[in-house]
């Protein structure tokens, strides 16, 4: 019998999740928690094998948790459920401990089959987001992300990356801070980044502060 905890912020999420689970067989559900702090306790107390943690939780995010989690229960395997299918987001479950990846989409045909993966010692990736991650690769010379961005999101780009903020290079461009901020959160989107310190590293990783732009 697996032993499985859930820790989503929505009733009906885990209600379906138990639901899933029960009807499937050789799974028991042994705790469920909705927000991070609760999710932390049980791991904490609960013998457990898997937790299947959602990333947007209220008090302390999913992908903070992954981290204190493994420090308080190194044994118990996490499986992200969540609605994000961000690159970055994957890469970034992954790094901090998760053994497991899926959009709650997924959940219905493929949770049965990633939980028993990960309760054997296997890592785990819904399908949905192992073929958006294999297309990327299918890029024709893997285009760099940034190759992506117009020519003025470019230029913004490479303004932040030197430290500029956002009312400095509105004014420099002589455009409103809202239009700066809406070509800045495109950058992000675009670039698969989660906030402005990635954007600086990917920046300086590609060499974009001194490139001069093509005239």
């Amino acid at each position: 019998m697996i032993k499985v905890l859930l820790a989503d912020d929505h009733t009906v999420v885990r209600q379906g999740l138990r639901h899933i689970l029960e009807t499937a067989g050789d799974f028991e559900v042994v705790g469920e928690a909705g927000d991070g702090a609760a999710a932390l306790d049980l791991a904490n107390r609960v013998d457990a094998d898997v937790l299947l943690l959602d990333l947007s939780m209220p008090e302390c995010t999913g992908l903070d948790l992954i981290g204190h989690i493994r420090e308080a229960a190194p044994q118990l395997r996490i499986l992200i459920v969540t609605m994000h299918a961000e690159q970055q987001y994957v890469a970034r479950a992954f790094s901090a401990g998760a053994a497991g990846y899926m959009t709650k989409e997924s959940a219905g045909l493929e949770l049965i089959s990633a939980l028993k993966k990960l309760a054997t010692g296997g890592v785990y990736i819904s399908v949905p987001i192992a073929e958006r991650l294999a297309g990327k690769l299918r890029e024709p010379g893997h285009a760099s992300a940034h190759q992506r961005l117009s020519r003025r999101e470019l230029d913004i780009l490479r303004r932040l990356a030197r430290g500029k903020s956002v009312t400095e290079i509105a004014t420099e461009l002589e455009r409103s801070v809202k239009t700066v901020s809406t070509y800045k959160q495109r950058i992000l989107e675009k670039l698969e980044l989660p906030h402005e310190a990635a954007l600086i590293r990917y920046a300086v990783r590609h060499h974009l502060i001194d490139a001069e732009e093509e005239e």
